[in-house]
């Protein structure tokens, strides 16, 4: 009877709330990777060097570094339906202001206050799914969640392309086009986000009282099962060692995700394929990617393994970016996209998993984001660097092998990681 009250009950919270939370997702992501398509003709429209666009690409997470921890923090206070909203409506204006950009100064502003309007939006959402999902589900919906990533790359991809194609609709050119489509996407959501979402258990009305019981009573037990282990307030969530490691961790990932999903169409269209060409080419390994990191976040939850599941991918992820930069064909150059696609987006969902095994309350809403923040300046130094290394030396190599150590880098600290809690254990088991 329990176990049938818990199928029903996950069962019924999967589908109410993971579709919306991954299209949400879908729309924030395309919302940071869609300057990549614009720059195939943006950067030609407004004379933008590689440099500029790559410093201008990455102050979005400049901003969202600033903001993310507050607006977390706010989030839990006012509560994830509200604060959502207006993290979404807020994003929607400032991509529909991109249209105007004329400068670099004018872009570096924008995007740097597109990062602050949707900075608290992930580390949200981790947190709003942690106080619905139990831990052994977790990995799985972070993964169903995540996915929207790949498949934002995916499905974005040759629609981004599409777009592009229809330079002058509206009497507008095609990459102001893309910025409009995506701020009226957002608007609506973050409107629809005020009616749909519930900010916890206790008050949803879809779940019979049964099912309400049975859930808060389990993430209850858990919360206690984890006892005086457990960080609760802001300061010790910020301050733990384990969050600022998972930060340099996430850094790394975040370099190596954006640098794709930023720079890989410019990095296909140096093999002389047209724009329309490169949306498709570049949806492939994403396609993949969304297969992978689902099965490989349920490989963790059954195994009940985080660390060399974060381990494993993140050097996956580096063979494909050595291999990118070594590669001279449009074949092998696809496969070592495949590479790293998967290798990036696999990680993500057993890393995400693993703060709440010590943090609860405000701690886990301060950490999340700590983490969030700090890691997403990867996406500042991914872009940048490559954007800088290609204009310095004429190709993309040695930008794509400096991404590949901050991936090695993420791997040995996520084994440290493991490493210092296994000498904890045993020296509590000696004392």
């Amino acid at each position: 009877m329990t176990h049938s009250l818990e199928h029903l009950t996950l069962k019924k919270i999967t589908w109410r709330i993971v579709p919306f939370v991954m299209f949400a997702y879908f729309i924030a992501f395309f919302d940071r990777i869609n300057i990549g398509f614009a720059a195939l003709t943006m950067n030609q429209d407004l004379g933008f060097s590689s440099t500029v666009f790559g410093v201008g690409a990455g102050m979005f997470f400049i901003g969202y570094f600033l903001t993310d921890i507050p607006s977390n923090i706010i989030l839990q206070k006012v509560g994830p339906r509200i604060w959502l909203a207006r993290i979404m409506v807020s994003w929607g204006a400032i991509a529909a202001c991109m249209m105007f950009v004329e400068t670099a100064t004018g872009f570096y502003i924008l995007r740097f206050l597109l990062g602050v309007a949707e900075a608290g939006f992930f580390s949200g959402i981790i947190l709003y799914l942690s106080t619905w999902f139990p831990v052994k589900r977790r990995a799985q919906v972070i993964a169903f969640f995540m996915a929207a990533a790949p498949i934002s790359a995916m499905l974005g991809s040759p629609l981004a392309g599409t777009i592009l194609s229809l330079h002058g609709a509206l009497g507008l050119k095609g990459w102001q086009l893309m910025f409009l489509i995506d701020a009226v996407a957002a608007i609506l959501l973050g409107i629809f986000t005020l009616f749909y979402l519930n900010d916890r258990p206790e008050k949803n009305r879809w779940l019979n009282q049964k099912e309400t019981d049975w859930l808060i009573t389990t993430l209850a037990q858990e919360r206690n099962a984890q006892g005086c282990q457990a960080k609760t307030s802001i300061w010790k969530g910020l301050t733990d060692i384990r969050v600022l490691t998972l930060a340099v961790v996430y850094f790394g990932t975040s370099a190596g995700l954006y640098s794709l999903n930023i720079w890989s169409p410019q990095f296909i269209k140096s093999f002389g394929l047209s724009t329309f060409q490169i949306g498709f080419v570049n949806a492939i390994p994403a396609a993949l990617s969304v297969v992978a990191m689902i099965l490989w976040a349920k490989h963790s939850d059954k195994a009940k393994e985080r660390t060399w599941h974060v381990v494993s991918a993140c050097l996956l992820a580096c063979v494909g970016f050595i291999l990118a930069g070594s590669v001279h064909s449009l074949p092998l150059a696809i496969f070592a996209l495949i590479l790293a696609n998967i290798g990036i987006s696999s990680c993500k969902p057993p890393l995400w998993s693993i703060p709440s095994l010590f943090l609860n309350g405000p701690a886990a809403a301060a950490g999340l984001a700590a983490i969030n923040s700090i890691g997403n300046l990867g996406g500042f130094a991914g872009p940048a660097v490559i954007g800088w290394l290609k204009e310095t030396t004429g190709d993309f190599s040695l930008a794509l092998y400096c991404v590949a150590g901050m991936l090695v880098i993420s791997a040995l600290l996520t084994l440290s990681i493991e490493i210092n809690r296994k000498r904890r254990e045993l020296k509590n088991s000696l004392a």
